[in-house]
């Protein structure tokens, strides 16, 4: 068993609620700064072009926020997860889009009012200036980027066409940065203003490089992971089990997920989060995957000794978030994986799991679960069978009480596919279960 340092927490601030009292409060003080430049700075050459500023000032925040959210820093990463932080990206991406074309409306607006000529005479004058052709390329890129990541054309698109596409928004942030270094009213209006935006942009900046780039080669150049065995645990799910130095020291924890590359099996922009099956430690690491695209269908054809590249751990599915002494643990079909990776920690109070599967034989690590879960002096709960008319909603409010009667008692983790997902979450809400005491885990990156 493996063992969890953290004790269940009562009447205390929760790591999450921690986490995002330090985001607002770093996201207030930027603000009331950015204001306080503003107003400082002195009004525009009219009255349009001073709100263009305004809201100029504003997309360049909006810009370091974005690289801070997908910096996968550690520390924001374990208390919020990876699925809220995204989402919030998301958001924060749109805000961002309508920032910057309202800027750039105002900005030639307010020219050609000043000029008095028309708009569309302005947009080409201005397209000769350096500052504002650079503006209007990474306005133009923001645009792109927006338009793909709309719902109906993101279903459209295989995961890898988007994600490359979506990396223009670095060259969109690197040509607003240059953008800015040119507008010298806002950039350089003092030197607090110029020490202040340096800063921003290279915290950004360096967060960025250090969550993304620098860490995972530096863990994998450190830890050096191999696969040490591939074995099938049914028609469709694989298991993969990884080792490496000094894994002892990989700050990894039971019901995390990594990001696994295969290196010489894959082309290395082919990568899938896979949550860790089994509690990390000295011993390894172990993924278990269902074959459900090209990717993951070929784990079972990964060579033994072969290298693995490793990026993470990530997620804030862990008993880090714990606050009550009894734990439920809902999984749905291949999501039992964090689960059966949590069952593994040695912590104190008593465990029901639920387990959710069309029928038995599509249970992966149903045999694992079951001696874990006896192990522990737990309860488990294997749901087969069909949902919809005709049938007892297995996730409805009277089903999960009767099955749980302490319910609001527990702290409830769910992981599974996103209609279950869902349905859990409302059955939860129904039964008013404290929003504090639920944890969910999605699948995927974006």
């Amino acid at each position: 068993m493996a063992t969890a340092s953290d004790a269940v927490r009562r009447g205390t601030v929760l790591p999450v609620d921690a986490a995002r009292w330090a985001m607002w409060t770093f996201v207030i003080v930027n603000a009331v700064i950015v204001e306080t430049l503003f107003l400082s700075a002195g009004s525009g050459k009219n009255g349009v072009l001073t709100v263009a500023k305004f809201f100029g000032l504003h997309a360049a925040l909006l810009m370091a926020f974005q690289l801070l959210l997908v910096a996968r820093l550690p520390w924001l990463d374990r208390r919020i997860g990876m699925d809220r932080l995204t989402v919030w990206h998301r958001w924060l991406g749109f805000t961002l889009l309508w920032t910057v074309l309202t800027h750039a409306t105002l900005v030639i607006l307010g020219y050609a009012t000043l000029d008095d000529t028309s708009m569309g005479r302005t947009f080409v004058a201005l397209s000769g200036v350096p500052a504002s052709l650079l503006g209007m390329l990474a306005a133009a890129v923001i645009v792109v980027i927006a338009a793909i990541s709309t719902r109906p054309l993101r279903r459209r698109l295989r995961y890898e066409v988007w994600h490359g596409l979506h990396l223009l928004l670095y060259v969109a942030l690197g040509l607003s940065f240059v953008h800015q270094l040119q507008e010298t009213t806002t950039f350089t209006s003092s030197a607090f203003a110029e020490a202040y935006w340096w800063l921003l942009w290279l915290f950004a900046f360096g967060a960025l490089l250090t969550g993304r780039v620098v860490m995972p080669l530096w863990r994998n150049a450190y830890h050096r992971f191999r696969v040490t065995a591939v074995i099938p645990e049914s028609d469709d799910v694989v298991s993969v089990y990884v080792t490496g130095r000094h894994l002892d020291e990989l700050p990894a924890r039971a019901g995390q997920f990594c990001i696994w590359r295969f290196p010489g099996h894959h082309h290395w922009w082919l990568a899938n989060p896979f949550s860790l099956s089994a509690a990390p430690g000295p011993q390894g690491l172990r993924l278990t995957a269902k074959a459900v695209g090209s990717t993951s269908a070929g784990l079972r054809n990964v060579p033994v000794g072969s290298r693995a590249f490793v990026e993470g751990p990530y997620g804030a599915f862990t008993s880090l978030h714990r606050s009550r002494p009894g734990t439920l643990l809902i999984a749905g079909g291949v999501g039992i994986t964090p689960v059966r990776a949590m069952l593994e920690e040695e912590t104190t109070g008593d465990v029901v799991v639920l387990y959710r599967v069309r029928s038995e034989a599509d249970a992966v690590l149903l045999n694992e679960v079951r001696d874990l879960v006896e192990l522990r002096g737990g309860r488990l709960h294997l749901l087969t069978g069909r949902t919809g008319e005709g049938h007892t909603p297995p996730f409805g409010p009277d089903s999960l009480h009767r099955l749980v009667p302490d319910i609001t008692e527990r702290d409830v983790y769910v992981c599974g596919p996103p209609a279950m997902t869902a349905a859990v979450l409302s059955g939860l809400r129904d039964l008013r279960v404290p929003a504090r005491q639920v944890h969910a885990e999605k699948f995927g990156l974006a």
